[in-house]
């Protein structure tokens, strides 16, 4: 079993906000799987089940907010025994530019408390996660504002094609694996999002 989680909050107030670039690549990603959403009290998460070229994955919206994604996430990889190569988070990023994404197997919270609390939760940094680049306001130190609002009009085109991609390279991640995942997709998503 695979996990993959996208981070968000919950709460219509939060819908296609910039902070849930997780869950909107969630969505679609359990709309080409036609995987039904069920909330799941024991984890308080909504979960979705898929297959996929014999891969059996299960999706993953925590509906802890953000700042305690790790408690759903942490109780889930317990339960099902998911060990950190086979869980991927996808999360925004406000230091990579709206357009870019970038998967890597591991590696530091840049800030991002979701990412804090599960790496708290499950006792390591060696798992997968996609960054989803939302950029930032010019020269703005703080964000809280902006990540917890919605795109511009001018914004949306080119967020919606790059959830697209981030659906297509977790898609990738699942079937061949992250050294794959990470040279055919990672970089700017604009246009096709794929390298050769």
């Amino acid at each position: 079993m695979h996990l993959i989680v996208g981070l968000g909050n919950p709460g219509a107030e939060y819908a296609r906000t910039r902070h849930n670039a997780g869950f909107l690549v969630l969505a679609l990603l359990a709309g080409r799987w036609r995987a039904d959403w069920n909330y799941d009290k024991k984890f308080n998460a909504r979960l979705a089940r898929g297959e996929r070229g014999g891969n059996r994955a299960l999706l993953c919206e925590p509906q802890t907010y953000m700042n305690s994604s790790g408690e759903a996430v942490g109780a889930l990889a317990a339960f099902y025994r998911i060990v950190p190569a086979r869980l991927l988070v996808i999360v925004d990023d406000a230091d990579l530019p709206l357009g870019e994404i970038r998967l890597r197997p591991g590696g530091g919270s840049g800030g991002h408390h979701g990412l804090e609390s599960i790496e708290q939760h499950l006792g390591t940094k060696q798992f997968a996660r996609l960054r989803i680049g939302i950029g930032r306001a010019e020269g703005a130190r703080e964000i809280t504002n902006y990540v917890l609002g919605r795109f511009s009009a001018a914004e949306v085109t080119v967020a919606d094609e790059v959830f697209k991609v981030a659906a297509d390279q977790a898609e990738c991640w699942l079937d061949a694996g992250i050294q794959k995942a990470m040279n055919q997709f990672n970089g700017t998503a604009g246009g096709s999002g794929k390298k050769d």
